[in-house]
Order: structure tokens, then C-alpha cells, then sequence
């Protein structure tokens, strides 16, 4: 479902990049929706998810069904009045919030007026999209993991609706996309309430502030909101910086993040979303084994899986641009562009798709200090790798600071896991790591030798390229899994089933 949702979102910015390009009106877009976006991340798929799935997932396990509904019942009521106050300041705050966070619109006054318009349109989105996130929550803790990995098709849906079909309407056309993100965080939230329903965790609007659970949710969620926040003071820093770089930059960005967002959705976030309510079961019934056991199947799985990936966006970087983005208002300048942040962002890849898997080791035994630790750690390193790389780099430089920041991060988690013996490696690590680099090299050299010169991706149609982009992904993917099968390994040694 995952895989599906990062598929209608190549669509989706597909779409976006043929009618507007990247210029100032998505600069001004891109600005506006990363706002909501990152707030999103730390009300609910952050640190709300972190500090709420493990109560929850011990409600379930040791305190029976009343209980587990009084939780979700008042943490709910509690969210939802939260994000409302948040959205209504964000809304009247609007022009000191982007002049804060791309303060070199300012020079622009139609940009910067066209930023702050942008929004006040989107930032209600973060109400509909965190109250989806804390609904994701429940379905997961009852492993119902395909309904909120669909969920998101739902927003995507909404942008190729509003981009193809009704910017004519809109004046000017950049609101169109505003207006896309609203009503897809609406559909997300209206659809995944019936699969509430359906399992008997529908929240009811009831407030207790009596109810330890909610307190012990708020507890977890100081330290959680400050160690996610870190991580998106790191992207608007970076938003910031990009703000006084030349016209274009902003959405260079957003497009060379999209495409790394592919791999990390499907690995990373999926594999997180699997592993945080299983290893959280496995740490209330107090089976260190298992809880063990889970973390090194999630790393090998992820290796196995986000070692080509890396390989892939960094050798296809102009093939990948030029076939998804190169048409209608993306010309050859912005996929030269793009590919330079991809390259770099291709660097730490593995890193952030580890963090995603290494970090629920800590959330699910309810330890978020550790975490927050490490993020600050990691915002120091990527800040000044940032002041490091702009200048000689430009754009393509704050992709490298993010990427190897991750990297940082994730070698700090796993370091620390170790330390404190929450994570024992099974035997075949080196075996392991020997085959699959091998796998990844005659990957790497095949698609160089097969993909051909740079140049000849930026002509031909759209369909010729996609029909030659497809043809060559088939063919990495089986030289990538032939090679692994030649050198040993087996689909069965990679199943896990999870209750």
C-alpha cells in the first residue's frame, strides 16, 4: 500500500511539475506546504506516535477493552483541541511565519505575498492530517497496516485532480494547489474512520483530566516534541538557507526530496510502522529476545533493500529526473538542477531509512531521552556541515548536510542500542555484508553500462522515456536479486510474520 501511495505521488508531482515548473510560484508553494508538513511531523507522526503507540499498545495487552477506549477517547479530545488553538494562530501568524522561515521572500513582495496566501490556505491541514495520523496509530496497534499505508493516495489524488483539471479556476493558478492539500487531508481523515468503527476504537469527544494514561502520553511527548523538532528545525534552517539562493532552489529541493522520498516511504516508514507497536508488545511482555530478534530482521531487511536503492538514485539520477519531471514548464536547467540535490541526498539514503528502523528500539521501551539526545547532536553536525557545503555546493549542498546528518544519527542510535545491550546482532553479519556489497557493486556498474550517455534522457517523448526508464528499473531489479540469489541468499531467511 505504501509502494501504491509513493507511485501516485510521482504522479502527483509529475503533474505539478508540468503546469507550474519550478520557479517562484512553487518556491512559494513549496514553502508554505513544507510549514503545515513539518508540524504535521511533530504532532503526529513523530512524536505523538512515539510517546502514544506504546501506552496504547500496553492498554491493549494488560488493561482490557474499557480501559484502552477511555485512552483513546481522551488523548483524542485533547489532541484535537490542541490542533485546533495551533491552527488558528498558525493562521492569523502567517506573514511572521514566512518571513521567518524564508525570510529572502521578503525581497519578492508577490512572492512573499503569494507565500503567506498559500498559508493560510494549507496550515488547516495539519488539524485533518495529525487527527489521521493519531487514528494510523490505532489501526497499527491492531495491525491493520494496510489501511493507513493506503491512506495517503487519498492527498495525492487530490493534487493530480486539482493540477490537471481545475487550476483554470483559480486565480492566481498556484492556489489551486493549496486548495488540493486541504481537501486531501478531509478525505484522509473521513476515510480511515469507518476502519475505526469497525474495530471498536472510534474516539468519542469525552475529556478526563484525571486520566493517567493522557498524562503519561503528555510526559512522553515533552521530550519527544523537542527530539522531532530538532530534526525539522534542521529542514527549515535548510528552507532558510535555500530562500537567498537563486529563484528555482526551493523547488530543486522538493523535487530531489520527492524522489528520495520513494525509497524511504516504502523501507523506512514502513518498516517503522510495522516494528513500533511489534517491538512495543514484545517490550510489555518483557520478551528482550524477541525484542531483539525484531531489530536485527529490521536492519537486515533494510540493508538488503535500501543498499540498491541508494545505488540506483545515485547512477539514474538523470534518467529518474528527466523521465518524471522533464516536460511542459522543467527544462533541462532544472533537471541539471535536481540532479545534483538527488546525488547528494542519494549520500545519506541509508541513513535515513535506518533511523526510521533504530529509533522505535528506543520509543517502544518508552525512552525518549535517548533520541532527543542524539537529535541534538545531529542538528549541531548538520548545521555546520550546511555552513560548510553551501558555498561551494550551493543547494546541492544543504541535500548533502541533510543526508549525512542522517547518517550521523543513525550511526549514534545504533551505537547506543548496543551499548546499552537492547540489541544483540545475530551470527552471519559478516557474510551478510560481504554478499550484499557485492550484489550492490555489479548493480551499480550494470546500470551505468546500460543506462547510457546523460544527454540522450533529455530527448524523445514522455512515453519513450518512461518505456526505457521501466525496461532499465527491471533489469537492476533482476541483476540486483539474481546476484543475490547466485551469492546465496533466500526470501525465506527475510519473513517475519508479526501478530
Amino acid at each position: 500500500m505504501t509502494f501504491v501511495s509513493r507511485i501516485l505521488g510521482f504522479v502527483r508531482d509529475a503533474a505539478i511539475a508540468r503546469v507550474f515548473g519550478a520557479g517562484a510560484a512553487t518556491d512559494a508553494f513549496f514553502v508554505a506546504f513544507k510549514l503545515p508538513n513539518l508540524l504535521r511531523r511533530v504532532f503526529a507522526e513523530g512524536a505523538f506516535s512515539q510517546a502514544f503507540v506504546p501506552i496504547l499498545a500496553e492498554y491493549r495487552n494488560r488493561r482490557g477493552e474499557t480501559e484502552t477506549r477511555d485512552l483513546v477517547d481522551h488523548v483524542t479530545t485533547l489532541l484535537a483541541l490542541v490542533l485546533l488553538l495551533v491552527t488558528v494562530l498558525g493562521v492569523l501568524a502567517a506573514p511572521v511565519i514566512v518571513y521567518l522561515s524564508a525570510p529572502g521572500f521578503a525581497a519578492n513582495p508577490v512572492k512573499f505575498r503569494t507565500t503567506i496566501d498559500l498559508l493560510r490556505i494549507t496550515f488547516p491541514y495539519i488539524f485533518f492530517i495529525s487527527l489521521t495520523s493519531l487514528a494510523g496509530g490505532i489501526l497499527n496497534t491492531w495491525s491493520r497496516f494496510s489501511v493507513p499505508a493506503f491512506t495517503p493516495t487519498l492527498l495525492n489524488l487530490s493534487f493530480i485532480l486539482f493540477a490537471l483539471v481545475l487550476v483554470p479556476y483559480f486565480d492566481p493558478p498556484i492556489l489551486a494547489l493549496a486548495w488540493a492539500v486541504l481537501f486531501g487531508g478531509l478525505l484522509q481523515l473521513g476515510f480511515q474512520l469507518p476502519f475505526l468503527r469497525r474495530i471498536g476504537m472510534l474516539p468519542r469527544l469525552r475529556l478526563d483530566w484525571r486520566d493517567a494514561g493522557v498524562w503519561r502520553v503528555m510526559r512522553q511527548m515533552g521530550p519527544a516534541i523537542f527530539g522531532v523538532s530538532v530534526g525539522q528545525i534542521s529542514l527549515l534552517i535548510n528552507t532558510v538557507f535555500a530562500s537567498f539562493l537563486v529563484t528555482g532552489s526551493v523547488s530543486w529541493l522538493y523535487y530531489a526530496d520527492r524522489l528520495m522520498e520513494f525509497p524511504t516511504g516504502v523501507l523506512g516508514v514502513a518498516l517503522g510502522t510495522i516494528l513500533l507497536p511489534s517491538l512495543a508488545r514484545s517490550h510489555a511482555d518483557g520478551n528482550t529476545g524477541e525484542f531483539s530478534q525484531l531489530l536485527d530482521w529490521g536492519l537486515r531487511l533494510t540493508l538488503l533493500l535500501a543498499v540498491p536503492a541508494t545505488v540506483a538514485l545515485a547512477v539514474l539520477a538523470v534518467p529518474l529526473v528527466a523521465t518524471l519531471f522533464h516536460h511542459g514548464a522543467f527544462d533541462a536547467h532544472d533537471v541539471e538542477m535536481t540532479r545534483q540535490a538527488l546525488v547528494a541526498y542519494s549520500v545519506g539514503l541509508l541513513g535515513l531509512i535506518l533511523v526510521k528502523v533504530l529509533a522505535p528500539g528506543f520509543y517502544a521501551r518508552q525512552n525518549i531521552r535517548t533520541p532527543v539526545k542524539i537529535a541534538l547532536l545531529t542538528l549541531a553536525a548538520t548545521q555546520l556541515m550546511n555552513l560548510a557545503f553551501i558555498w561551494p555546493f550551493r543547494h546541492a549542498g544543504l541535500a548533502l548536510s541533510i543526508g549525512l546528518g542522517a547518517c550521523v544519527n543513525a550511526a549514534l542510535l545504533y551505537a547506543k542500542l548496543r551499548q546499552h545491550r537492547i540489541y544483540l546482532p545475530n551470527k552471519g553479519w559478516a557474510k551478510f555484508l560481504w554478499r550484499l556489497a557485492a550484489a550492490a557493486a555489479i548493480l551499480g556498474v550494470s546500470l551505468w553500462l546500460v543506462a547510457g550517455p546523460d544527454s540522450s534522457w533529455l530527448q524523445g517523448s514522455i512515453m519513450a522515456r518512461a518505456l526505457r526508464l521501466t525496461g532499465l528499473v527491471a533489469a537492476g531489479v533482476v541483476i540486483y536479486f539474481g546476484a543475490l540469489w547466485a551469492l546465496g541468499f533466500r526470501v525465506a531467511d527475510f519473513q517475519k510474520r508479526t501478530g
